[in-house]
C-alpha cells in the first residue's frame, strides 16, 4: 500500500482503496475473459442438402453464441457435376451473421439435376474476432444434390437399409446350421480363413479412416474436392462380420469336421500376402509412404479376396455332389444383399445424372456382380444339381417298366 501511495504522489493520483483495486481486478479478468470467449467463436453449417430442379432451400449456418459484429464467410465451388457443365444451383458466393445475432440462413435454388460441392472459406469480422470454422483440410464441406425425384432418393434409402440388414443377418444362419448340426462338415475352411482376413482388412481400412485425424487429413489433401467414403454403419457392418466369422471358426474348431483344414496353397497366399503387409507397415512407420496409402493397399486386399474367396467353397460342393452343411440362408441372403447394392448404384446414378457411380468405379460395380453370379451358382448347386430330394427321386424312379421291357424285346 505504501509503494502504491508513493506511485500515487509521484503521477498525482489518488490511492485507490483496497475495495476498489480489488473491483477493477475484477472487471479486467471479465473482459479477458469475454474477449477470449469471443475469439473463439465456433461457427458450423448444414453439410448436406437435397432438392429437385426449381425448389429453394437454405443452408443453415450457426454460431455457438451470438457475434458482437457482422461476421462474412465465402463459399466457393470445388466441384461441379451437372448434365451441361454448368452450376447445379444458384447460391451466393458469402455469407453474414449479422451483429447481435447466432444464424443465418443462406437461400439456395436447384436449376438442374446434378451435384455441387462447395468449399466454406476463411471467414473475416468488422470486429476483433477470429471465427473458429476448423482447419483448411478438415473443415466439412456443403453437398448439394438436385435430384430428379424425392420419390427415387427414398426408394435408395429404403433399398439401402434393406441391403444392409440383409447382408448383416446373413451371416447367422451358417452359425444356427452349425450349432444344430454340431457339424461343420460341408463347410469349406479356406473359405472361412479368407473371409476372415478380408473382414480384417475391410475393418482397419474403415476404422482408420473413420477415426484417424491424420488419415484423414492425408485423404484430404489427395482428394481437396472429395468427402470421407466411410461411414459409420461401413465400420459397424465391417465389425460384426469379423465376429461373427471368428464365431464360426471357433464352431469348426470344435464341432465334427471329418479331418478338413485350411488348404497349402489358401495358407501360403494369407502368407505371403501377411508378410507383404508387414513389410508395408514399417515402410508406412519410415514415412517411405503414407499411412493414407497403407489402408488403401488393405483395401485392395479385401477386393482380391472378395474376388477368390467363393472359389474353394463352389469347388468343394462339386466334388462332394452336396451342398450339405453349407447354408443356403447365407447364400440367399448375401444375394439380396448384393442385388439390392446394384439396383440401389443403377438408382442413384439416375436420380443424380451421374453414371460414374456405377462405370467409373467399376471394381465396386464388378465386384458385387461377381458376388451375385457366385450366388446363382449356388442356388443351382443346391435346388437343382444337388437337390437331396430331387437326387432320391430319381433314383427311386424305374428307368423302365418290366412289361415294357418285354414288349420291347
Amino acid at each position: 500500500m505504501q509503494l502504491l501511495a508513493h506511485l500515487a504522489v509521484m503521477f498525482n493520483m489518488k490511492v485507490p482503496l483496497p475495495t476498489e483495486i480489488c473491483l477493477l481486478l475484477l472487471s479486467f479478468l471479465l473482459n479477458l475473459e469475454l474477449s477470449e470467449a469471443l475469439q473463439n467463436v465456433h461457427i458450423s453449417w448444414d453439410t448436406s442438402v437435397k432438392m429437385e430442379p426449381g425448389q429453394s432451400k437454405s443452408v443453415k449456418f450457426s454460431s455457438d453464441e451470438t457475434v458482437p459484429c457482422n461476421v462474412t464467410l465465402y463459399l466457393e465451388s470445388v466441384h461441379l457435376h451437372s448434365t451441361n457443365g454448368s452450376d447445379p444451383i444458384d447460391f451466393p458466393n458469402k455469407v453474414m451473421i449479422l451483429f447481435n445475432t447466432s444464424s443465418s440462413n443462406v437461400p439456395v435454388k436447384g436449376l438442374l439435376v446434378g451435384q455441387i460441392i462447395l468449399k466454406v472459406n476463411d471467414s473475416s469480422a468488422a470486429c476483433n474476432i477470429t471465427p473458429d470454422i476448423g482447419s483448411n483440410d478438415t473443415r466439412p464441406k456443403i453437398e448439394v444434390y438436385v435430384v430428379h425425384s424425392y420419390t427415387i432418393t427414398i426408394v435408395s434409402v429404403v433399398i439401402g437399409w434393406i441391403y444392409f440388414a440383409a447382408w448383416s443377418v446373413s451371416f447367422y444362419p451358417q452359425v444356427i446350421l452349425n450349432f444344430r448340426r454340431k457339424s461343420v462338415v460341408g463347410l469349406n475352411f479356406d473359405y472361412l480363413a479368407l473371409n476372415l482376413a478380408g473382414f480384417v482388412a475391410y475393418s482397419i481400412y474403415n476404422l482408420s479412416l473413420f477415426w484417424i485425424p491424420l488419415i484423414q487429413t492425408q485423404y484430404y489433401k489427395k482428394h481437396p474436392d472429395g468427402v470421407n467414403p466411410v461411414r459409420l454403419n461401413d465400420v459397424v457392418f465391417a465389425l460384426h462380420a469379423v465376429a461373427l466369422t471368428l464365431v464360426t471358426i471357433i464352431q469348426a474348431l470344435v464341432y465334427e469336421r471329418a479331418g478338413q483344414k485350411v488348404s497349402k496353397i489358401t495358407i501360403g497366399l494369407l502368407s505371403v500376402t501377411g508378410a507383404a503387409l508387414f513389410v508395408l507397415l514399417f515402410v508406412a512407420v519410415g514415412q517411405k509412404i503414407t499411412w493414407l496409402r497403407y489402408i488403401e493397399i488393405l483395401s485392395y486386399v479385401k477386393l482380391g479376396i472378395t474376388l477368390i474367396k467363393y472359389v474353394p467353397q463352389a469347388v468343394m460342393n462339386y466334388r462332394r455332389k452336396s451342398t450339405v452343411g453349407w447354408s443356403i440362408g447365407n447364400v440367399l441372403l448375401d444375394f439380396t444383399g448384393g442385388s439390392f447394392s446394384i439396383l440401389q448404384m443403377i438408382l442413384q446414378s439416375y436420380n443424380n445424372e451421374e453414371w460414374d457411380l456405377v462405370f467409373g468405379d467399376p471394381t465396386k460395380f464388378g465386384l458385387g456382380l461377381f458376388s451375385v453370379l457366385f450366388d446363382i451358382l449356388f442356388m443351382v448347386q443346391h435346388y437343382i444339381l444337388y437337390n437331396p430330394k430331387r437326387r432320391k427321386e430319381l433314383s427311386h424312379e424305374p428307368l423302365l417298366d418290366s412289361n415294357d421291357n418285354s414288349d420291347a424285346e
